[in-house]
């Protein structure tokens, strides 16, 4: 097998890893609140407690906190990707836009789905979860801005040298962390609703990549490096399965 082609098997193997580690994630924290398993729900109310900004906190708190937790929701993603979208679609990146929308669509019927599923209420703050009618497991802005992240990461990865590859990741994670503490400064999510929630957005984008062959060296991937010249071709799934 050549250097290319190890090193797009490496690739899928460690995104099938970390794809599995955030499903389990997901799996036992649901597991840990729906049997209200008491150091679960100690932490939670430790954390929400802590972090609550409080029932009127001032105006340009509030509007700042607003603004800051705005990359989880759908319509920044579309906002984001639609254009990303129609410049894939305009050279004829058939599969890289099919996985990118697939993983952008997904979550949120997911998400949805989940929160159905474990039926947990919102942290009962007057200024935070208790306005709203909607159940909280796991956080929706959470697992949508882990979806943008991971998607705009593996998307733009054969793009990237060597110094990007280590700021824009850190840059994704920190993006990703700031909307979480938005949830629980504004009082609307549990610490463990927002951790399930990064980790659903992370495990599902990861597994639709690893599925429409995203990843790098994959048919859906962009070419970059030497793969970006003329007459060099990306690795083929079969050829990585091999």
């Amino acid at each position: 097998m050549s250097a290319p082609l190890r090193s797009a098997a490496r690739s899928r193997r460690a995104a099938l890893s970390a794809a599995v580690v955030a499903v389990l994630v997901v799996v036992l924290l649901g597991w840990a609140v729906t049997s209200r398993a008491a150091p679960l729900l100690r932490v939670d109310r430790s954390v929400a407690d802590a972090l609550y900004v409080g029932d009127h906190p001032a105006g340009w708190l509030d509007g700042l906190l607003q603004v800051a937790t705005a990359p989880g929701l759908s319509v920044v993603r579309w906002l984001v990707y639609l254009p990303v979208l129609a410049w894939l679609l305009a050279r004829r990146r058939w599969w890289t836009a099919g996985w990118v929308t697939t993983a952008v669509v997904l979550v949120a019927p997911l998400t949805a789905g989940l929160k159905d599923a474990v039926g947990r209420i919102r942290p009962q703050f007057a200024g935070g979860g208790a306005a709203y009618d909607t159940l909280s497991f796991p956080s929706g802005h959470s697992s949508g801005v882990a979806t943008l992240v991971t998607v705009g990461l593996v998307l733009a990865w054969p793009l990237l040298g060597r110094r990007a590859r280590r700021g824009w990741p850190a840059a994704g994670l920190a993006l990703a962390v700031l909307v979480g503490l938005t949830r629980m400064w504004l009082g609307v999510h549990w610490l463990s609703d927002v951790v399930a929630g990064e980790a659903l957005g992370l495990g599902v984008t990861l597994l639709v990549a690893v599925a429409f062959g995203g990843l790098p060296g994959g048919r859906a991937a962009l070419p970059g490096g030497r793969a970006a010249l003329p007459g060099a071709r990306t690795v083929t799934e079969a050829e990585v399965a091999r």
